[in-house]
């Protein structure tokens, strides 16, 4: 007999994090080692995601990156988490995915924010205005149409190239109206985190009643995100948390988000009140602990959302840390190596 957790698909984020005495382009080739890695655990898709202007992640271009898995890679699916559909014109988003699946077919996966750059100045280089991601659902409706060559897809009429008549599986990242949008245009939907239980919950309750049946999914679709760690003992687990913890405090408190540290720096460093305050908030709420523990708790969350994936957004500095953490839980998932 299954468990929940054995009929849920488990996936993987990699946001190219940079780490302290590591180049940036180390992390985006570590990305790609890792993905290679993934497929042999038997982990269904590799995401990579998109951030411009910050220090301390290296993948500012998720279609390219995306590539470079792809090729170093055999079956695993591979996609983004995702492409800031508002940072772009949608017709250049079409043709970067329809030469994705041109030369993967059947691999791709388009997963769609509708975030917008992070500061004014990024915003400016990017020629964006803030509030263009509010337009997240037309942008989102030109983009698809691209795929289905409807004439009305842009005001010029134009077809995109390779594009028309592929099919690439679309995702929204859920975050604010995000349910409500994939809901309406009838597509699967990612959300998240694990600290925010409730809330996800809730959006994922709305987007199961408002769901409308499209040409990209007949039924909801649902994959829950967030950090999980596992280890030989809980805190081996939560050690593996602490560089990222540390990196989102220093983030709030000083305007940047630094390389990560290696956690025996961490432990070491003086914080101010405000720094604890976030770091230790950075530390709770995640799926974390022992092969035991992190079971129990994702038999949980996943009977609780009825999610059909789990996608897992863990980063940290320990490389062969997060490696062996994803060996665990695809034991624990029972997953099918390659």
């Amino acid at each position: 007999m299954t468990t929940v957790i054995e009929e849920t698909r488990f996936s993987v984020l990699d946001r190219s994090r940079t780490r302290e005495s590591h180049p940036a382009p180390e992390a985006l080739r570590d990305t790609v080692a890792l993905a290679q890695d993934l497929e042999r655990l038997g982990y269904h898709r590799v995401w990579v995601s998109e951030h411009h202007g910050v220090p301390g992640v290296a993948g500012s271009a998720p279609t390219v990156l995306a590539a470079a898995v792809a090729a170093a890679t055999r079956s695993i699916r591979v996609g983004t988490g995702g492409v800031m559909l508002p940072n772009h014109q949608p017709l250049v988003v079409a043709e970067q995915f329809g030469v994705l699946e041109s030369l993967f077919p059947g691999r791709i996966d388009m997963g769609l924010g509708r975030s917008v750059g992070f500061t004014d100045g990024v915003r400016r280089a990017l020629g964006r205005d803030k509030d263009v991601a509010d337009d997240f659902a037309g942008q989102l409706d030109e983009l698809l149409a691209y795929f289905t060559g409807s004439d009305g897809a842009s005001p010029t009429r134009v077809h995109a190239r390779p594009t028309e008549g592929l099919t690439v599986a679309p995702f929204v990242l859920a975050m604010g109206e995000g349910a409500s949008i994939a809901a309406r245009a009838g597509l699967p939907m990612v959300i998240g985190d694990f600290r925010g239980r409730e809330r996800m919950l809730r959006g994922i309750d709305w987007y199961r009643a408002e769901f409308r049946p499209s040409a990209w999914a007949d039924e909801p679709y649902v994959v829950i995100s967030g950090t999980v760690a596992v280890a030989g003992s809980e805190p081996e687990a939560r050690r593996l948390l602490v560089p990222e913890a540390w990196s989102m405090a220093h983030s709030r408190t000083h305007g940047t988000f630094p390389p990560l540290p290696p956690a025996e720096r961490v432990a070491g460093l003086d914080m101010t009140a405000k720094e604890r305050e976030l770091y230790e908030s950075g530390l709770r709420g995640h799926i974390v602990g022992t092969e035991q523990q992190v079971a129990d708790e994702l038999e949980t969350v996943i009977k609780e959302s009825g999610a059909q994936e789990v996608l897992v957004t863990t980063s940290t500095y320990d490389r062969e840390g997060l490696l062996e953490s994803f060996r665990r839980l695809a034991r624990i998932a029972r997953l099918t190596p390659a």
